[in-house]
């Protein structure tokens, strides 16, 4: 017995034709089918006007991309259907689970997409509708971000990451690839010949020691480097590294750049074809975490039913005074603060991150001394007074490592994962091709 969302489908298909059947008489003319299901899959039909849209989407990309069709035709159709199916079989179960998107999410997804193509949201919506794809992709987008979503929910439960994996990846050599930092370098080069006198030879080091000296006052590499060239009256050149991990600059740097600050500059560094600059722009990743913690303490109080905005910035600012007043700040907490989280704790948040608070409440904590109380402030959730107990900068290296390490193993295993349970629920779904 099939539910309603079949049955409307069906009920729609149906009564299309049976309109036309009926018309067609009184209007002398040829009945046109519009529509028929081809397969019915639980409790939806997938429909022949689906696989056509498809099979043109995919045609277009093909003759785009310059790449050939599958010549068994009947094969290649086949395939595509199979994925609708599949793709229908996911809706519906993301569906019972309520993943949906609203209008405004789609509409945040298409602002990014203009933007990737250099045009304004109304821009890129007049040249989809222009194209008569407007609504189109706009479902497209709705699907695939629901179908991810679902996948990301139903796939990765089931994948188990141990600890002893986690050290067996550490110790790999991919592993320690993978946790490798990455470097931005900037670099210039002075260049040298065999033929450059001794005279010459001072002068570009003069020039080189010039250069590092500007660099390290803040004047930027790309800058200087085009400056000196003009100046100088001979080429000085660099190269675009972009983002590379130490093994994969060129050896002369390699060590260097691993044991470099951002924004430090090394140089002259003396090769066979000239002097060399560098200076790192940016680092990310590695194994070396440290990170700054504040251990914070807070009261917040909220408006509710039967206290208003102002009753409540009146109660906070009376606690306020009373723990200036010297009253237990823990014993205040306990007894006043609307915050279940931290409520029996005395409103201890234990040790924060840097960036781990509300932008509000960091903005205030980051002002404060150890032991001093903040003056009330409002955030998004209620009215706050808050009390910095501690600052240290703690070493996170190990937990981040194997963080990053435990994230690296489940993304290998997602896609195996994924593909086992894309054939579950397909061989779990009734499905029925329809001649």
């Amino acid at each position: 017995m099939k539910n309603s969302n079949l049955n409307s489908r069906l009920l729609f298909v149906t009564a299309a034709l049976l309109l036309l059947f009926i018309a067609a008489p009184f209007a002398n003319a040829q009945r046109v089918l519009l529509d028929k299901v081809i397969a019915i899959v639980d409790d939806d039909v997938v429909l022949q006007s689906e696989l056509d849209e498809r099979l043109t989407e995919i045609t277009q990309q093909a003759q785009r991309n310059g790449q050939p069709l599958p010549e068994d035709r009947e094969e290649f159709e086949s395939e595509v259907l199979e994925a609708l199916v599949v793709e229908n079989i996911q809706m519906q179960l993301a569906n019972r689970v309520s993943i949906r998107y609203d209008d405004d999410t789609i509409n945040r997804v298409l602002g990014n997409m203009a933007r990737n193509s250099n045009l304004t949201f109304d821009e890129y919506v007049d040249a989809l509708e222009a194209n008569g794809v407007y609504l189109q992709t706009r479902e497209q987008v709705r699907k695939q971000m629901t179908m991810q979503e679902l996948q990301r929910g139903m796939v990765s439960r089931r994948i188990t990451i141990t600890e002893q994996e986690i050290d067996n990846f550490l110790n790999s050599e991919m592993g320690r690839e993978l946790m490798a930092a990455d470097y931005y370098v900037e670099h210039l080069l002075i260049p040298a010949s065999a033929e450059d006198t001794p005279e010459v030879k001072q002068n570009k080091e003069r020039l080189a020691a010039d250069l590092v000296s500007r660099i390290n006052d803040d004047y930027p590499l790309a800058a200087a480097r085009a400056a000196a060239s003009q100046s100088a009256g001979f080429q000085i050149s660099g190269t675009e590294f972009g983002w590379r991990k130490a093994n994969q600059l060129p050896s002369l740097f390699a060590d260097i750049v691993a044991g470099m600050e951002v924004g430090q500059v090394e140089g002259p560094i003396e090769a066979g074809n000239g002097l060399h600059i560098i200076q790192l722009m940016d680092k990310q990743g590695g194994t070396e975490q440290f990170v700054n913690q504040t251990r914070v303490r807070h009261i917040m109080l909220s408006p509710n039913e039967i206290r208003d905005e102002q009753q409540t910035e009146t109660a906070i600012r009376a606690l306020h005074r009373r723990a200036l007043a010297g009253e237990d700040f823990a014993s205040l907490a306990r007894q006043n603060s609307d915050d279940v989280s931290s409520v029996v704790a005395g409103g201890d948040l234990d040790w924060v991150n840097e960036g781990g608070m509300p932008i509000e409440m960091e903005v205030v904590v980051d002002e404060l001394d150890i032991d001093e109380v903040s003056e009330p402030f409002r955030s998004q959730v209620g009215w706050h007074i808050a009390r910095v107990e501690g600052r240290r900068l703690q070493d996170l290296s190990r937990e981040f490592t194997r963080n990053q390490a435990e994230n690296a193993l489940r993304n290998r295993k997602f896609d195996l994962e994924l593909q086992n349970w894309l054939i579950e629920i397909r061989e779990d779904a009734f499905v029925e091709f329809i001649d």
